[in-house]
């Protein structure tokens, strides 16, 4: 018979082996804006990134295109024209929103029709639900506009556990359209 005491001290020491590996894993920072750029058009000839401050104007415009407020503003938007064939083929903000309880930056690839190209995480920092940087998660942003909800349970499939990240991703991706929408890139 295995007594409490006994049973308490081997499940806390698995859980201090095991448990803290698992939620530190979750975190981390993946890409670099430069490398998230090049990772989601491969193919460009040439990427020219520039800082725009958010200004109160810009926040009222981003704020109007959204119908609400983003969980948080950016002190600036680093925003990368991408450009083939002398044509700008898309553009690659970068922007973070609220999980549970710690921002998420991601880089939003946006194309020139202002539908999602692809998304990247490049930090996370929540102990859970570090899913949603996972390609098989990603990809159901893809052509997706401003227009749309991105919304789990609706038109995106939500990962358990992971839900408040989930509906980070989402507003990630309509604010970066916003974005480039309130700065004029888009139209």
């Amino acid at each position: 018979m295995l007594s409490r005491r006994r049973f308490l001290g081997g499940a806390t020491g698995a859980w201090l082996v095991l448990g803290q590996g698992g939620v530190a894993a979750q975190e981390g920072v993946f890409l670099t804006a430069d490398e998230a750029s090049r990772q989601l058009f491969p193919d460009a000839a040439a990427i020219a990134p520039r800082v725009l401050p958010a200004t109160p104007a810009l926040q009222q415009r981003i704020r109007e295109l959204l119908g609400r407020p983003p969980s948080l503003w950016e002190e600036s938007y680093r925003i990368t024209a991408v450009t083939r064939a002398d044509a700008v083929t898309g553009f690659v903000v970068v922007v973070e929103e609220i999980g549970k309880h710690r921002p998420i930056t991601f880089a939003v690839g946006v194309r020139s029709d202002g539908k999602v190209k692809d998304m990247v995480v490049l930090a996370y920092r929540e102990a859970y639900g570090g899913e949603i940087k996972d390609k098989r998660f990603l990809v159901q942003y893809r052509d997706k506009g401003l227009g749309d909800i991105l919304l789990p349970y609706r038109d995106i499939r939500n990962i358990s556990g992971a839900t408040l990240s989930v509906q980070a991703t989402g507003r990630a991706a309509r604010k970066a359209i916003a974005v480039l929408r309130a700065t004029g890139d888009l139209p």
